[in-house]
């Protein structure tokens, strides 16, 4: 069987037109993970193919162009109007589609949210308000725009963070949410890694990210 999977793209309605790009593994998916930023982290899948783990596959919803409505969508704060929106579509209509797609249907258990700098922000909001749908929050590198509320839900995801010591923002807002979660009693991993704000070191923590999540396969080649 060839490691390589599919990289599949689908244009959507919401907000005059956006893409989701997915990459389908070689095998049925036995793991799942929903990332913002997807025109950069949906060809991620390159690398979960050659390492020891179970076929995942990546659903990536695209950004915009403009930074600052990125930014409105990623994090509640700025505008709570534009982010329930977006959730919506992340959420609700991506989710469904894939259901509908691909015919994969995975518990919380297998399914997780990523993302990266403001993504990071997206991954701890989403996971947050939906621990029933995501297991498992992936945040590299997350933002300040949203930060660790004052009473936190009482089911939490799993929780992986990285930053790199050479960004010290991120890391400061990495390490505060280490401690929010873990004051929470949820199971948190916090990497720090000699790197800045670097799209390499998120891409090469991404299988650490999956293996912790969802182990190594059990599958015979």
């Amino acid at each position: 069987m060839s490691i390589v999977g599919e990289i599949v793209t689908e244009t959507f309605n919401y907000d005059e037109g956006r893409q989701v790009t997915v990459y389908v593994p070689p095998a049925p998916p036995e793991a799942i993970v929903f990332a913002g930023d997807g025109q950069l982290i949906a060809p991620w899948g390159e690398t979960l193919a050659a390492a020891n783990l179970p076929p995942t596959m990546i659903v990536g919803v695209h950004r915009v162009v403009d930074e600052t409505l990125r930014l409105h969508e990623y994090s509640p704060k700025f505008d709570p109007e534009r982010f329930a929106a977006h959730e919506r579509f992340f959420v609700e209509d991506v989710g469904a589609w894939v259901r509908s797609r691909f015919s994969v249907h995975l518990p919380a258990a297998r399914t997780a949210v990523l993302g990266v700098s403001a993504g990071g922000e997206l991954a701890l909001a989403i996971g947050l308000r939906h621990p029933d749908r995501y297991g498992a929050i992936f945040a590299a590198s997350p933002g300040a725009g949203y930060q660790p509320p004052d009473v936190m839900p009482r089911s939490l995801p799993r929780t992986y963070l990285v930053a790199g010591t050479q960004e010290p923002f991120f890391l400061e807002n990495a390490t505060r949410w280490a401690d929010a979660l873990r004051a929470a009693n949820v199971d948190v991993v916090l990497c720090e890694r000699a790197a800045g704000h670097d799209a390499a070191m998120w891409r090469a923590e991404f299988p650490l990210m999956v293996a912790w999540a969802f182990g190594k396969t059990t599958r015979l080649e």
